[in-house]
């Protein structure tokens, strides 16, 4: 298409207001601007779509995506992963009468055994999750209930933490560290885990409880109030959060590197999740310098310091045992979505060269001259 000619000077000096401007009482003119941008001017690219140039993107990413689907899902597939539910809603359940007596004000510890067997073996590193279910942390009042600068060690906030901490601000009058509801609900289960060799002799498995929290949580956003000497000392004046048994400084006493805010079971806990059903990582279980398996296939026991009760929500709690890979742990949605988008995409491009290769021909038959 030619584009028609257009003087801007020539609109301008036709214009009613162009005239006399130096004149008093002339009422200004409400026409935009006489601009490229104003009078929708601006030079455009618009592409322009053919059989020649749609057909062949369609095919191109129908290729492309089905393959890196099939990657992925395979991938996702070698994932192994186990996973036992130790709630205790069923009678039938090992931990039924801790779920039904244990309550946050029960003093006394309730331990149940889990017995589980893998069918195959796991090889290399294996991570230990819990996890749990019908658990809101998404809330906006809950995800609100933290003080960011108490947590990073700010001497102020712990002993004046932020209103939005409430109700679990103060308890008996002294600062609750660390305040919020999110500290408060701290997963504070134990789990054991034991494999049952071939005489019935139980051989605990180590369960490494470092290097589980994100390197900028654990050295950038969480921090102890006067370095990590005398937690004792810096927390003097403040109380624990109603729903523990202990204070921040008793987390982890023999471990300075691992006590107080920076424990990084505390961390991982603090990050909230998305989705009512999550899980976080619990332990690691590193892999064996010789060639036997890291978790071998046979009989095991999950011992269970029962401290977490979640019956009140009708919640649910379970151990997962998973491996990972290069994309991260089990999780075929990824796979399934680049699969299901090439298969659209190439079963639309044989649809359409279809249709074209039909209506061309008509097309073409209708220009030949009688």
């Amino acid at each position: 298409m030619m584009a028609s000619s257009y003087n801007a000077k020539e609109e301008d000096a036709n214009h009613p207001g162009a005239a006399n401007h130096a004149g008093a009482g002339v009422v200004k003119s409400k026409k935009p601007d006489n601009t490229a941008f104003k009078q929708q001017r601006l030079p455009a690219w618009q592409p322009i779509l053919t059989a020649g140039t749609v057909l062949p993107a369609f095919f191109v990413i129908g290729l492309i995506f089905i393959p890196i689907g099939i990657g992925l899902y395979v991938t996702s597939n070698n994932i192994k992963e186990f996973e036992i539910d130790y709630t205790g809603a069923n009678i039938d359940n090992p931990c039924y009468n801790c779920a039904k007596n244990f309550s946050w004000n029960s003093t006394a510890q309730c331990v149940c055994a889990v017995t589980f067997t893998l069918e195959q073996p796991f090889e290399s590193n294996v991570f230990m999750y819990y996890g749990l279910s019908n658990f809101y942390q998404n809330h906006r009042r809950y995800v609100k209930s933290r003080d960011d600068s108490q947590l990073n060690g700010d001497r102020s906030a712990l002993t004046n933490p932020s209103k939005e901490c409430e109700p679990y601000r103060r308890s008996e009058g002294s600062p609750i560290a660390p305040c919020g509801a999110i500290a408060n609900s701290l997963f504070n289960d134990t789990l054991q885990l034991y494999h049952i060799d071939s005489n019935g002799t139980l051989n605990e498995i180590p369960l490494v409880k470092k290097g589980i929290a994100w390197w900028t949580d654990k050295h950038v956003k969480f921090r102890n109030p006067g370095g990590n000497n005398n937690l004792t000392v810096a927390f003097q004046g403040t109380s624990k959060p109603v729903n523990w048994k202990k204070p921040v400084f008793e987390l982890d006493p023999e471990d300075p590197e691992n006590n107080g805010f920076i424990n990084e079971d505390f961390i991982v806990w603090m990050r909230t999740a998305a989705l009512p059903t999550f899980r976080k990582l619990y332990r690691i279980i590193q892999k064996k310098a010789s060639t036997t398996p890291t978790l071998p296939s046979g009989k095991y026991v999950l011992n269970v310091t029962y401290n977490y009760p979640v019956l009140s929500f009708d919640g649910r709690k379970r151990m997962i045992l998973s491996t990972i890979s290069w994309m991260g742990g089990k999780n075929p949605f990824l796979g399934i979505a680049y699969i299901t988008v090439g298969s659209i995409c190439f079963f639309l491009g044989v649809v359409l060269l279809i249709i074209h290769h039909k209506y061309d021909n008509r097309n073409n038959s209708a220009d030949i001259p009688n």
